[in-house]
């Protein structure tokens, strides 16, 4: 799928959680900027132009279509890169076996260390923002990471329903207690596939 109809996807599995007895505050969307940079696979010291790869035009494609989207903030941290390449982790299982050696590894082996800078802060500050100023009487995250705890106990506090769909994923038994209800809509995006034609 393009980034387009990602988006598209998206924006109407958002929606989805409104319902007709709800008003849509708005639509938070939480990612970073795609890598830009150039650098070398250390195993074939093959030139890498991230800016030119195709997970950098669909992750541009995909905030483009997302800006222009009634009541959809963007909110974009950025990779960390610490120019660190490792090897996956099957790989190491064969080095380490004697099933293979270092010499034996192919391009697609290894993989740049990248890290999300960003996200975590502005997702517990907008949280936090709209909770304590009545904005909305429910918050759905639609996530499964275990980092929104803080936030979601503060909108509790405040008197926010706060609910959370990790889209399948399963969710850790301790978390319960930090949410007030569990909405998993279950919609798989599968990049891998196009859109069935009708």
């Amino acid at each position: 799928m393009s980034g387009k109809d990602v988006a598209e996807c998206l924006y109407t599995f958002a929606h989805s959680h409104v319902g007709n007895e709800n008003t849509l505050y708005r639509i938070f969307y939480y990612d970073c900027l795609p890598l830009d940079k150039k650098m070398h696979n250390p195993i074939t010291k093959k030139a890498i132009d991230f800016s030119k790869s195709e997970e950098y035009k669909f992750r541009v494609e995909l905030f483009e279509t997302l800006k222009m989207k009634r009541k959809v903030a963007l909110r974009l941290g950025n990779l960390k890169d610490n120019g660190k390449w490792c090897i996956h982790s099957n790989k190491v299982k064969e080095l380490l076996s004697g099933k293979i050696k270092v010499e034996d590894l192919k391009e697609n082996d290894v993989y740049l260390e990248i890290r999300q800078k960003g996200i975590d802060m502005k997702i517990g500050v907008d949280i936090s923002s709209i909770a304590l100023k009545r904005f909305v009487d429910r918050i759905i995250l639609i996530s499964g990471d275990a980092d929104f705890v803080p936030a979601a106990k503060l909108a509790r506090r405040e008197g926010v329903d706060f609910i959370l769909d990790p889209m399948g994923a399963n969710v850790e038994p301790s978390l319960f207690e930090h949410i007030d209800g569990l909405e998993n809509k279950n919609i798989r995006i599968n990049r891998k596939n196009k859109p069935k034609k009708k």
